[in-house]
């Protein structure tokens, strides 16, 4: 999801690090399903890939479909995302 985002823009993981000041593993892990970004780390992304809003929620709406649905369901944000 991130990853479309960042490729789009032909922005490597390097330049993303730079721009963000977020390490260029964690970008390859959260890029790769392998952890989830903090909030913070999640807006650095988003502000460097000049997401909209619309992006940014429906790419989260995606993010948490992903994960399993009893984190989803304990998301306090995911009656959010929803309305």
């Amino acid at each position: 999801m991130l990853k479309e985002f960042r490729e789009r823009k032909g922005i490597t993981q390097e330049k993303l690090s730079e721009l963000t000041g977020i390490d260029r593993k964690t970008i390859f892990r959260i890029e790769n399903d392998k952890t989830a970004p903090k909030i913070n780390t999640y807006i650095k992304i988003a502000i460097a890939l000049e997401m909209t809003d619309e992006e940014i929620l429906n790419n989260l709406k995606e993010y948490y479909k992903k994960i399993n649905q009893e984190n989803f369901l304990s998301c306090k944000y995911h009656e959010a995302l929803f309305q």
